[in-house]
């Protein structure tokens, strides 16, 4: 069995769906609260690199945020944030709207959001 990055078409396809992504938030209503919340936090510069490496390995890839950081642990990461139940729906939503829109098929896409809705709402730390 092929690992996820290389059934939605490798890096550059993580590249993609990455930088749509951030595009996205950074222009429609739902992305408002998460770009405050990056703006509080390390800012925005770093996030685009950060989520490519770390997307990369999460999707069975090269492991290039563990490489730089030690670790994939995604508590770890958000530990300076307050997140919402609706930020996390938020998140979730635009990052299906981005998968579709840079051609992640239906299979693969239902396959990563399953993963992504559990990981999401384990980050929920507000009411």
């Amino acid at each position: 069995m092929h690992s996820m990055i290389d059934r939605i078409g490798g890096e550059p396809q993580v590249e993609r769906l990455v930088n749509h992504f951030y595009d996205l938030i950074e222009t429609l209503p739902q992305g408002a609260a998460i770009m405050a919340m990056h703006q509080r936090g390390h800012g925005l510069r770093h996030v685009r690199p950060e989520q490519f490496d770390f997307l990369c390995g999460f999707f069975g890839g090269r492991r290039y945020y563990h490489e730089r950081h030690g670790h994939m642990n995604l508590r770890e990461i958000h530990v300076h944030l307050e997140i919402r139940q609706q930020d996390a729906e938020d998140w979730l939503a635009v990052m299906e709207r981005a998968m579709v829109e840079t051609g992640v098929t239906d299979r693969e896409r239902a396959e990563i959001m399953a993963t992504f809705r559990r990981a999401a709402l384990m980050l929920v730390n507000r009411g």
